[in-house]
């Protein structure tokens, strides 16, 4: 079960690790030197995800290196964050209020995160920074769902979120570089859970202890799975898509929810699907964070 020492050990070193990476991240960032930056990070990540006991998965599918990309995850925890740092250099699309959290926020403005404001009036602006940030180049990570859950299912997909792939959006705004990267958008879906504690396959009662949904504290919670043991989180990266190719996001929307719900689903029962081969960056990703 839980265990105290284990958690204090756990995050002792994941803060030690953290203060030795931010000063010359922060320096890089400050240089401009965006490429290795990226790398650093997604370096940070992986390093971080065997301190606290983390171990990442991926049952098939590779990160396409089309850009601009946007990828579109379901959400369970701020433990996806590691997760899928460690798998690929990209940023995220976070609301507005975890820039304010202790630590957390620190690190989500280091890793140049895109928040976006909840109310209606500023998810314009929030649009926009994400169609630039795109239109740049740099690889987004979007949890259409807009709020995590228990681990036990996907939430249904806000089509909203998802504005600036619609066709021609930029161009209604009246940026061409906004409206050209729309128009060559990739999208990538992927899912994530949250599968085996040592080991061991959990079920719908464990699973929730890696979930941080509703009114929990997130101190606590973090405390407790800092504490339990290692856990294996799984993913399944779905085939990239053009979004030019829908009619209009809700189409993409809906495609996107059915393939990362079927794939949750996939993880979950532990169940193989078409692929049960590790790909080239599976291997590369275990070799490089020690993972058998």
């Amino acid at each position: 079960m839980t265990s105290s020492l284990r958690a204090l050990l756990r995050l002792t070193l994941f803060l030690v690790w953290t203060v030795a990476v931010v000063p010359p991240y922060a320096l890089m960032l400050g240089l401009r030197l965006h490429g290795p930056c990226r790398s650093m990070a997604v370096f940070y990540w992986r390093v971080s995800t065997r301190l606290i006991g983390l171990r990442v998965q991926v049952r098939r599918g590779v990160f396409t290196r089309a850009r601009p990309l946007l990828i579109l995850s379901n959400h369970t925890s701020y433990l996806d964050i590691v997760v899928l740092g460690a798998l690929v250099d990209t940023c995220f699309v976070a609301k507005s209020e975890v820039g304010t959290w202790p630590g957390f926020g620190l690190l989500a403005r280091l890793g140049r995160t895109v928040f976006v404001q909840r109310k209606r009036a500023s998810t314009g602006k929030g649009r926009d920074e994400i169609a630039h940030r795109l239109a740049a180049g740099e690889p987004l990570v979007l949890f259409p769902e807009g709020t995590s859950n228990d681990g036990n299912r996907v939430l249904p997909f806000k089509s909203a979120l998802l504005a600036v792939a619609e066709p021609g959006h930029g161009r209604r705004r009246g940026s061409q570089e906004s409206a050209d990267a729309t128009a060559a958008l990739t999208v990538q879906p992927v899912s994530l859970a949250y599968t085996r504690l040592d080991g061991i396959p959990i079920g719908r009662v464990w699973r929730p202890y890696y979930a941080w949904y509703g009114d929990m504290d997130l101190a606590p919670h973090l405390w407790t799975v800092l504490g339990l043991g290692t856990v294996t989180a799984e993913v399944i990266i779905h085939d990239p898509i053009e979004a030019g190719a829908f009619a209009s996001r809700k189409a993409l929307t809906r495609h996107c929810q059915s393939s990362v719900s079927s794939g949750v689903s996939e993880l979950l029962s532990g169940r193989e699907g078409s692929s049960g081969t590790p790909s080239r960056e599976e291997t590369d990703h275990d070799k490089d964070t020690g993972q058998p």
